[in-house]
């Protein structure tokens, strides 16, 4: 079952102060390796109006919190937050291939689990990109290549399914498509008009976000004029704008 859940770009990229750890983090992230020198990253974050003094406190409660590694060059992204990256990297090019028909099916079947249990397992399921058709019962169509983690068979049935509904009728009903796709065109249009660092920042992040909902449907069963591609496209460009100037100074 579909929820309306995104976000209203107005209310999303409204004008706020940009923290030190923020900057650090979005920089770091779109960084590959996700490391960089102290003072190169000083320099960096003082681009978006923050002063250096305040980046270096900044950098010293990340590593205390858990968020960073202090290494002999430089800083890099703790485990945890490689993960996030990876989640990141896969959401600008996710490995989709051809469809052929098939969907993903996965029928929760485990019983007597505490709600935090039960909602952990329903962040995960829809962090793969899976939605509720009904009460325990996850599907999507079988276009993507990453296999669903092993561990999810202690908890669920897993396996395909062709359902005998139209394909783009049932997509319509498990995700909001027209709701993702507005957010994606005004997100497209806002980032058009960014102009300022802090601004442009704050405006790819909110991309970020955006591009991790979207559902990577087979064209078959996407309304027509898609952003998806577009809005990837444009968060590309700028992930090769923020590595033209690392170094660069």
């Amino acid at each position: 079952m579909r929820t309306d859940d995104s976000v209203p770009p107005d209310d999303d990229l409204a004008p706020r102060p940009l923290s030190a750890r923020s900057v650090v983090l979005s920089l770091l992230l779109g960084t590959h390796p996700a490391e960089l020198p102290a003072r190169e990253l000083v320099r960096l974050v003082e681009r978006f109006g923050v002063g250096g003094s305040t980046v270096r406190a900044a950098l010293s409660r990340m590593v205390g919190a858990g968020d960073l590694w202090r290494t002999e060059s430089g800083y890099r992204l703790s485990e945890r937050l490689l993960e996030r990256q990876r989640r990141q990297d896969e959401a600008v090019d996710p490995r989709a291939h051809a469809w052929r028909g098939d969907w993903e099916l996965v029928v929760v079947t485990a019983t007597g689990r505490e709600p935090a249990e039960r909602a952990d397992l329903r962040t995960r399921l829809t962090a793969l990109r899976l939605a509720e058709l009904r009460e325990g019962v996850w599907l999507r169509p079988a276009n993507l290549s990453r296999p669903l983690p092993a561990a999810l068979g202690r908890v669920a049935e897993l396996g395909t399914a062709r359902p005998a509904r139209p394909g783009p009728e049932l997509a319509a009903e498990l995700w909001p498509l027209t709701a993702w796709a507005a957010t994606a065109r005004s997100l497209l249009a806002h980032v058009g008009r960014a102009a300022h660092p802090a601004e442009r920042l704050t405006a790819f992040a909110a991309v970020v976000r955006h591009l991790l909902a979207d559902p990577v449907l087979p064209p078959e069963l996407l309304p027509a004029d898609w952003p998806g591609a577009e809005l990837r496209d444009a968060y590309t460009g700028y992930q090769r704008e923020q590595a033209a100037g690392v170094g660069a100074g």
